[in-house]
């Protein structure tokens, strides 16, 4: 009630405000992420109360996860990382002309999800941070192997999936080693040094491989019709239950440090594929493919905070640049953070519970005025689109070399949609590759180079033996339908 009760002030309402309104325009816009708006925003807000900060801050985190919505559904470009699941249907109903129904189920998906995170963080942090502790280098190794197998699985083609998600594993290697320090992959290059930024991967295979995409395709795409834009009823059946999970895998995933909202969202996607009675009607439009994977990222951005403030140990990228912003502040987060700063804990809490409030009011009757954008022909949305991927990738670094790594991708995108290969692993191995290669290393340097280690712990065992059943069933699956029927 203290929490409100600060929360409540007029300062706090307006930063709460400021915060998601910050994060839908940093959603919206491939290439600054939230981690780099709050970054940018530390100077401005160094006279102001670390109580203020933190609440503008926070809202820019979780309103940028419905932001980056908005570009995946109406243009598949996502705006966030945490929104790449959201492209693959959310576009596809938008070319149904359901655009409206995916944005709604989207602000609906993200509000519970939200709630239900926040009053996750409220009573359940302290647990599930000693859950976190639990994981150490060989249960993330097996973990990130879990994901890359899982969503490869779940694929027209295993080996395709596993090939583009080996290939984003290998793009990661780029640049200088974590460990060592030497150049890697380089080519010489002295921009190459940073490696390959996600934002140009991704931007690349989902937006200039789409534009691509429609403009070599000789018939004309039809002009989808927005109408609808609250989900119908069938529509929410569909999707009540993939809320509800992607909301408990959204902030169980959230809370293990180094994992986050992309990986959230990927899982939830997975799961829905799994459980649904039809999954082939997942790419082609399924709405259980854009509430499960909202939810589980808007879940993550309240799960990610519980090891920042119970241990001082950042759960995303975001969450460490908000850490930083902390300690700036004065204010050391860990366990005595409840104890010692519990008036700014409990307003920052209360807070997000108003601020995802804020976004359902605002985005409901908004979702419609998005939508109008598909009204446009897409011969005229293709320019700006394009110069959209153009801004976004060149502002992230200011590298001309990027746009060249742009329109190269691009070109690898469109091939890959030509050919039926997924782009998602891709992307995934990518984001997964720091966090792969590091906990391979330190599993090893722990076992003295045994690599039994990672079947040697029950945890990393059991992810591993659910990665090979990802593998497995559905070959197995595959086999027996092809059997003859005299057989079966």
């Amino acid at each position: 009630m203290a929490g409100f009760a600060a929360a409540l002030t007029p300062g706090h309402v307006a930063m709460c405000f400021l915060g998601v309104l910050l994060g839908q325009v940093v959603g919206v816009l491939p290439g600054i992420g939230p981690s780099a708006a709050i970054a940018l925003l530390l100077p401005i807000t160094f006279g102001l109360e670390p109580t203020a900060a933190l609440i503008l801050f926070a809202g820019i985190y979780y309103g940028s996860q419905y932001g980056g919505t908005l570009t995946s559904v109406l243009i598949s470009v996502p705006g966030e990382s945490s929104t790449v699941m959201t492209s693959i249907d959310g576009y596809q109903m938008a070319l149904q002309g359901r655009a409206g129904a995916a944005l709604g189920i989207a602000a609906i998906g993200s509000f519970i999800a939200g709630t239900l995170g926040t009053i996750g963080l409220m009573l359940i942090a302290p647990p599930l941070a000693k859950m976190a502790l639990a994981f150490g280098p060989p249960e993330y190794f097996s973990l990130v192997v879990l994901g890359l197998v899982a969503l490869a699985a779940v694929g027209s083609s295993v080996l395709k999936g596993l090939v583009a998600g080996v290939a984003g594993l290998a793009l990661g290697t780029m640049g200088i080693d974590p460990q060592v320090g030497t150049a890697r992959y380089d080519f010489g290059q002295i921009w190459l040094l940073d490696g390959i930024e996600f934002i140009v991967l991704t931007v690349a295979l989902f937006g200039l491989g789409e534009v691509l995409s429609g403009c070599a395709d000789a018939a004309a795409r039809p002009v989808a019709k927005v109408k609808d834009v609250l989900p119908t009823r069938e529509d929410w059946q569909r999707s009540k239950w993939p809320i509800a999970r992607g909301s408990v895998i959204g902030f169980v995933i959230g809370v293990l440090p180094a994992t986050g909202a992309t990986i959230a969202s990927f899982v939830a996607y997975i799961v829905e594929k799994k459980l649904a009675r039809d999954p082939s009607r997942f790419g082609k439009g399924a709405i259980e493919g854009v509430a499960g994977p909202e939810a589980s990222n808007n879940a993550a951005a309240s799960g990610a905070l519980v090891p920042m403030l119970s241990l001082g140990v950042p759960g995303s990228g975001t969450t460490a640049v908000i850490l930083g912003a902390l300690i700036m502040f004065g204010v050391r987060p860990g366990p005595e953070m409840f104890t010692t700063n519990a008036s700014l804990v409990w307003a920052l809490i209360a807070s997000m519970l108003i601020g995802n409030l804020i976004l359902l009011v605002m985005n409901l009757p908004l979702a419609g005025l998005f939508a109008r954008l598909l009204s446009v022909p897409y011969s005229w949305l293709y320019p700006p689109i394009i110069a959209l991927c153009i801004a976004g990738v060149y502002s992230q670094a200011n590298s001309i070399e990027d746009c060249w790594l742009l329109v190269g991708f691009g070109l690898v995108g469109w091939m890959m949609r030509r050919h039926d290969w997924p782009m998602a692993p891709m992307v995934l191995g990518l984001v997964l590759s720091p966090l792969f290669e590091t906990a391979m290393r330190q599993s090893l340097t722990l076992s003295l180079g045994d690599p039994a280690i990672f079947v040697a712990r029950p945890l990393s065992a059991g992810l591993l033996a659910c990665a090979a059943l990802a593998l497995l069933v559905p070959l197995a699956a595959l086999a027996w339908q092809r059997r003859p029927s005299s057989v079966r």
